[in-house]
């Protein structure tokens, strides 16, 4: 029953990634189809059009076998070496700046939502005990 569930809910993904490259075709948008398509899941998810649960087991699915998408990409860099001769100081350097950058800014949102969270639950206390003071 488990492998339906994945199939389903990888499909279900998949579905998303064909409407966003179908709206981005249609409406000649300046970004990829499946960024597209990631915004309408997150608009989804947000909006609860689409429960969470309806895709995530097929997300941890996905996201077990990640690294293993990355590896023809990883070996298609073989075929231009060339590219990259003399050239590994810089690839050194850009590539420790970048990482730098993912991590302040992963950090950063990490902190942002965190404190978002914090103030969600917050509100909803207060709205609790209000409610439960008005009622007595």
């Amino acid at each position: 029953m488990k492998i339906i569930t994945v199939v389903l809910q990888v499909a279900l993904l998949y579905a998303f990634y064909i409407a966003g490259n179908l709206l981005q075709n249609l409406l000649h948008l300046p970004i990829p189809g499946s960024i597209v398509g990631l915004l309408l899941l997150f608009a989804a998810l947000l909006l609860k059009i689409w429960p969470i649960q309806w895709i995530e087991t097929g997300s941890v699915f996905l996201l077990n076998y990640l690294p293993l998408l990355f590896v023809p990409a990883t070996a298609g860099v073989m075929n231009y070496l060339g590219l990259f001769a003399g050239r590994t100081v810089w690839l050194f350097v850009v590539t420790i700046i970048s990482t730098l950058l993912v991590m302040i800014f992963t950090g950063h949102t990490s902190q942002l939502l965190a404190k978002f969270r914090g103030k969600r639950k917050e509100k909803a206390e207060c709205e609790k005990q209000l409610s439960e003071s008005s009622s007595s």
